[in-house]
């Protein structure tokens, strides 16, 4: 069962302790690591959130996986959410310091959609263009491929939504044409 506040209070202990360890941007590369772990295999996550599975197993799994590929404190880490039963948080403290770590850093994600895969002309004008209209100094691009857009593209700054889509002019023009009010009903 999902628990954000629990994800966000270890994901700021881990950030406060990587920072006074100086090992931040190691902390933040283990943890896009493990975060890639987990979307690529669920069988992972769903070991972690087995109650079946026995913690020390767990605990051993998550050693064999991720043995000389993550940093001794996320390895550490690791260990203190298996000794308190909460490895099946896991992924969710991931996202929660991931997001920890670019809101201390300043980066800002935004999230662009288009019905085919953009330019990198492209991709690096609308981050310069978002820069200077809404004042970033750092911004992450994540771009998704949706052919149902027909043309055009949706971005996503923050809670702010720009659809400047095809498929968005044309659910647009079908809503004016149910509601046309010229055109008489034959009885």
């Amino acid at each position: 069962m999902p628990n954000p506040r629990l994800a966000a209070r270890y994901a700021k202990s881990l950030l406060d302790l990587s920072i006074e360890k100086d090992q931040l941007e190691k902390v933040y590369a283990d943890m896009l690591w493990l975060q890639g772990v987990c979307k690529s295999n669920r069988d992972f996550v769903n070991l972690l959130r087995s109650p079946i599975i026995k913690s020390d197993t767990k605990g051993k799994i998550v050693s064999a996986v991720t043995d000389g590929k993550i940093g001794e404190l996320t390895i550490a880490f690791n260990r203190l959410l298996v000794t308190k039963t909460r490895e099946s948080y896991l992924p969710e403290i991931i996202t929660a310091f991931i997001a920890a770590y670019k809101e201390k850093k300043g980066i800002k994600t935004i999230r662009l959609t288009t019905a085919v895969t953009a330019s990198d002309e492209l991709k690096n004008a609308i981050v310069e263009q978002v820069k200077r209209s809404a004042g970033f100094t750092q911004v992450e691009l994540e771009e998704k491929v949706d052919p149902a857009l027909i043309g055009g593209f949706v971005l996503q700054i923050g809670d702010q939504l720009v659809d400047a889509s095809i498929a968005y002019d044309l659910r647009s023009i079908a809503k004016q044409f149910e509601n046309n009010d010229f055109i008489y009903k034959i009885k």
